[in-house]
This record gives structure tokens, C-alpha cells and sequence, in this order.
């Protein structure tokens, strides 16, 4: 199976937030030349996720970044001696992935989808790993 491997740097600016990162994994396909596969990409980080939701009404991101606060509050009284404990479950609820089909040399999303990086603890400068494969 053919494939190309790539790395996407981010430099986040909050502790919390979800970037769109559509745009980049879409121009990994494209460089890759691959016309029918799919494309794998994951963070390389335990306080960070990766997910695909709407990407058409900001406030879709603002909710679900409200309601993970609300679900795992960042002052929770965990152990974690890092004060990131928070983070770190949020990302396991997130997950650390994504796999998208891959089709006429174009990610197969839906009308209103887009795949988002999910910052837990940040500032920070994060990587996410591409593999496109066909």
C-alpha cells in the first residue's frame, strides 16, 4: 500500500480550544497524490484530541468546549501532580485520532464536517502525524 507520511506543526494560544485543521490534512491529500484511500491522522500528545464535528457555526465549538469544562472541570481535586489532570481526561474522551475516507483524491466529509485539533493544556506547540494511504 502506497502512503505518504507527513507531520503538521500547531502552535496553539489557549489553554483550551479546538483548531480547524480541515485545510491542512485536505492539502496532505492532495500532495500525496493518492486518489483512493484514506488518510489517518493523531496527535502525539496526552493532554490533546482530535475530532470531527461541524465546522459552518462557531458556537457548535464553543459548546462542546463548554460542556467538557462542565463535564471535567479543570480544578477537579485530582492527584496528577502536573495540575493537568483535566486534560488528560479530556483528550481520552475526545480520543487521539481520526480516519477519514479518502475518494477521487478528496477527503469524504460530510456538507457541514471539519476535523478539528483539540487543545487541553495549552499554550503550546503540538504535532499531529498524517498518514495518507491508497
Amino acid at each position: 500500500m502506497a502512503g505518504i507520511l507527513r507531520e503538521i506543526k500547531i502552535a496553539t494560544q489557549q489553554r483550551i480550544a479546538m483548531v480547524d485543521v480541515t485545510a491542512d490534512l485536505k492539502k496532505a491529500v492532495a500532495e500525496s497524490g493518492i486518489k483512493e484511500g484514506i488518510l489517518l491522522a493523531g496527535v502525539l500528545h496526552t493532554t490533546a484530541g482530535m475530532t470531527v464535528n461541524e465546522n459552518a457555526d462557531p458556537d457548535v465549538v464553543r459548546d462542546l468546549l463548554m460542556h467538557l469544562e462542565k463535564m471535567v472541570p479543570e480544578k477537579g481535586g485530582y492527584r496528577h501532580a502536573e495540575g493537568n489532570s483535566d486534560a488528560h481526561i479530556k483528550a481520552t474522551l475526545v480520543g487521539n485520532s481520526v480516519t477519514i475516507p479518502v475518494s477521487k483524491g478528496a477527503l469524504v466529509l460530510g456538507t457541514w464536517q471539519g476535523i478539528y485539533f483539540c487543545e487541553f493544556d495549552g499554550p503550546r506547540q503540538r504535532k499531529i502525524m498524517v498518514r495518507v494511504m491508497g
